[in-house]
């Protein structure tokens, strides 16, 4: 082991940075990341099964469709609407991945969504 500590992070360096990001910029980074890590845990991967996980898939989606949900007045149709196409393919694939099938209108996010039907 190595007797010298770790880099400090320049937080103020870093606060500035974040500072210069538009809104719609961080809103769409955490909606994509949320949709990327859903993807991972419905199996969709290129390890697929490996990463399979349908409860933490139900709550990323979730996350995801309240994201969008409650954003969809500050960013544009241009960000949302692929946001949301991407949203209701994750909602079909985790129908499509689920054993029991949820009933419609009670799949992950569909509280905000709406019923999805393929």
């Amino acid at each position: 082991m190595s007797d010298t500590p770790p880099e400090n992070p320049d937080f103020d360096a870093m606060t500035r940075d974040i500072a210069e990001v538009p809104a719609v910029e961080v809103i769409v980074t955490v909606a994509v990341n949320l949709m990327s890590a859903a993807a991972v845990k419905l199996g969709l991967s290129e390890e697929g099964e490996k990463y399979k996980d349908l409860d933490e898939a139900r709550k990323l989606i979730t996350a995801l469709a309240g994201l969008l949900d409650a954003s969809a007045t500050e960013i544009s149709s241009f960000h949302a609407a692929p946001l949301r196409d991407g949203l209701k393919s994750l909602q079909l694939a985790f129908r499509e991945a689920s054993i029991v099938p949820d009933e419609p209108g009670q799949g992950p996010g569909e509280k905000y969504t709406g019923p999805v039907y393929g």
